[in-house]
């Protein structure tokens, strides 16, 4: 059953990017009044969050790989 106040041609419009992975998970981190002023004045926040987490990740990878 449809919803009363739902779009019923929302299925005509699409969404793509071109990552390898689609965003489907969220993570919520509670930050400072200025980290959050600082990450509001980018262009896109979630972007650079994102590319922060991820180089982060790789550098911890690196950084156990190497120790192995």
């Amino acid at each position: 059953m449809a919803r009363k106040k739902g779009n019923p041609e929302i299925k005509k419009y699409s969404f793509s990017t071109q990552r390898d992975e689609p965003l489907t998970e969220r993570f919520n981190i509670r930050v400072t009044q200025s980290m959050l002023a600082k990450l509001k004045a980018l262009d896109s926040p979630a972007d650079f969050a994102r590319q922060a987490i991820q180089k982060a990740l790789d550098e911890l990878d690196n950084l156990e790989s190497s120790e192995e």
